[in-house]
């Protein structure tokens, strides 16, 4: 298991060389073509998948090279080897069926979870962090593939989705973060694709770029203190 997660990790790491001009969702995958849609992040954002990808590597090495037997790591190899090995087909499934690749992300976010909830507390720049960073930007991720379903099917208008889906992304990120009480790239993750949605929408106070900002201030608190070591989940306060 130690060596697959490594091999997944590069594969992972390797896919956008298959499909290298991928930039997104093209606006004609949906019934309802969504161009410049709110609920999308600026294009600089879409960069964090370098360190994503790097430091994934790096763990999984070091948990080849240093930790391939230590007890503590081998609840999080099953499901960050599933989360990585959908991760290495998203891409080529996402050019040809948006509806696909959305319900792919959702898998490659909760496996991503999982992992994170069970990674080991000791180093965790080797272990907890790099899975953070990584189930981070998928949970911000997955909340935009789905406003994007809804305005492009017609569910919802497109400014109408990017209000719900990026209310549930800084929920569902805060309620992750506090609960998990450690791993602060998770939090940072999430922020720095929060504050490119508002970047996107030109930090309208009217728009849902505002929103984005509030919701990424509103992260810091929990991050802060995971990076700090102040656990402020129930648990940590009791």
């Amino acid at each position: 298991m130690p060596l697959l997660v490594l091999i997944l990790a590069v594969t992972f790491a390797a896919s956008p060389f298959w499909v290298p001009d991928f930039g997104g969702f093209e606006s004609d995958q949906f019934p309802i073509p969504q161009n410049d849609p709110p609920v999308q992040p600026a294009g600089y954002a879409f960069a964090i998948w370098g360190p994503i990808y790097l430091w994934l590597i790096v763990g999984a090495a070091f948990g080849v090279l240093k930790r391939w037997s230590t007890p503590d790591w081998a609840p999080v190899r099953a499901p960050l080897a599933v989360s990585l090995a959908v991760g290495s087909v998203w891409l080529p499934v996402a050019v040809q069926s948006a509806v696909w690749a959305t319900i792919l992300i959702w898998v490659m976010l909760i496996s991503a979870l999982v992992a994170l909830w069970r990674s080991p507390r000791l180093e965790p720049w080797v272990a907890a962090w790099p899975v953070g960073l990584y189930a981070g930007w998928l949970s911000a991720a997955s909340c935009v593939a789905l406003g994007l379903m809804l305005a492009g099917y017609g569910f919802t208008s497109k400014q109408t989705a990017a209000w719900v889906m990026v209310t549930a992304a800084v929920v569902l990120a805060l309620v992750i973060q506090r609960a998990l009480g450690r791993a602060p790239t998770y939090g940072i993750a999430v922020i720095w694709a929060l504050v490119a949605i508002g970047v996107q929408n030109g930090f309208d106070l009217r728009s849902v770029g505002a929103l984005a900002v509030v919701g990424a201030l509103v992260m810091l608190r929990p991050t802060i203190s995971a990076l700090r070591g102040e656990d402020l989940s129930p648990r940590g306060q009791r």
